[in-house]
């Protein structure tokens, strides 16, 4: 390699880390949140919300100013393998599961929780044709989308289905099928593009439930009402992954494969003004099926599993600070 070009390489390798030159740290909190996974994770009104998950446990509200958790209501029903959001000052609970391993069944309405009165309410119903779990789910202009997903527990019937429900009038739209069916993953929205990245078709019906991991990254383009494919896939094939918006970078981080007991700890951004992909410093404990957020300049994950599977859970929570610059 010329020097020129051996400088400019690695120029841009350092580049790529210019923003992510902390660690990721483990947070010393005033007290401690119940171990869980296959929940969410996510912010509302500036505090993060642990709720659902395998076993039934309370929602827990942590708060980045004090490190405090605090325990919140029980939960309605137990539910798991969701993205939970925020919405209007609520948190919305759709496309999720209940019942246990391998034939789990689809939650048929929305859940709802207000923080501010500390209740749960029903929400509408999801149609009967386009029901499944584990689905993608995100916002945009007040509205709530879902893509992906599978009908029937980690069993089969993998559906490469994306919907719109508008809460404001109630109306549900069927918008053009995802280029893939993808189960285990998080869907994120940047710059009026919907992303959906990691996951897998869990098939247990023929043996293969964490196999058939899905390397490609597909995004839909609001403007063009189209799908696209990213040209360079996931570095690091995994499901039950948790993927956050940090300006035009797309964050993939935690999951489980089959390359490994551990759950990964690996995080990966992809750049999608470029395509380009970089690493950002490892987790301090691979984590999967939990959420992540990104809140005044900094990553949070809590809970997950720390192994593929079901356990052992977590209850602890990860920092990496992060500006996009």
């Amino acid at each position: 390699m010329k020097p020129i070009l051996f400088f400019l390489a690695i120029l841009f390798s350092i580049s790529s880390f210019a923003q992510s030159s902390d660690q990721w740290i483990i947070l010393d909190t005033k007290n401690e949140a119940s171990p869980r996974h296959e929940n969410s994770f996510v912010e509302c009104d500036g505090k993060f919300y642990a709720l659902g998950g395998r076993a039934d446990r309370p929602v827990e509200e942590f708060d980045p100013e004090t490190k405090t958790w605090k325990q919140l209501a029980d939960v309605p029903m137990n539910f798991h393998h969701f993205q939970a959001i925020s919405l209007n000052h609520e948190i919305y609970v759709i496309g999720a599961f209940t019942g246990g391993y391998p034939h789990e069944t689809p939650i048929p309405n929305f859940l709802i929780f207000n923080p501010k009165t500390n209740q749960w309410r029903e929400g509408p119903e999801i149609p009967k044709d386009r029901l499944r779990g584990s689905t993608g789910v995100f916002t945009r202009d007040g509205k709530i989308y879902l893509v992906c997903g599978i009908i029937d527990g980690h069993w089969d019937g993998h559906v490469t289905w994306f919907d719109e429900y508008d809460p404001a009038t109630g109306k549900w739209t069927v918008l053009p099928d995802a280029p893939r069916a993808r189960d285990h993953f998080s869907a994120t929205l940047i710059d009026d593009k919907a992303y959906v990245a990691g996951g897998r078709k869990s098939s247990a019906v023929i043996g293969k439930v964490l196999d058939l991991t899905v390397p490609e990254v597909d995004y839909f383009d609001f403007e063009t009402n189209t799908w696209h494919t990213v040209a360079k896939p996931l570095p690091t094939e995994r499901a039950g992954t948790s993927n956050v918006a940090v300006g035009p970078y797309l964050i993939v981080m935690n999951g489980e494969s089959v390359a490994q007991v551990p759950a990964h700890a690996e995080v990966e951004a992809l750049d999608t003004r470029t395509g380009s992909w970089s690493r950002l410093p490892d987790l301090n404990q691979g984590r999967h099926g939990t959420g992540v957020v990104y809140y005044q300049g900094k990553i949070y994950v809590a809970a997950g599993s720390a192994n593929r599977g079901g356990g052992p859970e977590l209850n602890n929570i990860e920092m990496l600070p992060w500006e996009n610059k």
